[in-house]
């Protein structure tokens, strides 16, 4: 009655790699909304356009982290091409 598991070599891993890029994801969106609203304090006076720094930090995070899935995704993981999204798989 033992189960037997069958290990997936870690390219193939898809369940990680979603793992690891929708903590990227969440972690760039969240860094860089904040980095956006310091830098909005600082330099405007506007609501409205603290809120677009808001705005495009948000966005500047999401795109570095889609930028960095993709990659993961589109070539299998070896060790001379390490991204950051198998880094903070590690992690």
């Amino acid at each position: 009655m033992t189960e037997k598991k069958e290990t997936v070599p870690p390219e193939y891993d898809v369940n990680a790699k979603w793992d690891a890029c929708l903590d990227l994801t969440v972690r760039r969106f969240v860094y860089s909304s904040l980095g956006g609203a310091f830098a909005g304090l600082l330099l405007f006076r506007s609501p409205v356009t603290r809120w677009s720094s808001i705005a495009l930090g948000a966005g500047i995070g999401i795109g570095s982290a889609y930028t960095d899935c993709s990659r993961s995704f589109d070539a299998p993981s070896s060790p001379s091409t390490e991204t950051s999204v198998s880094q903070a798989a590690d992690e």
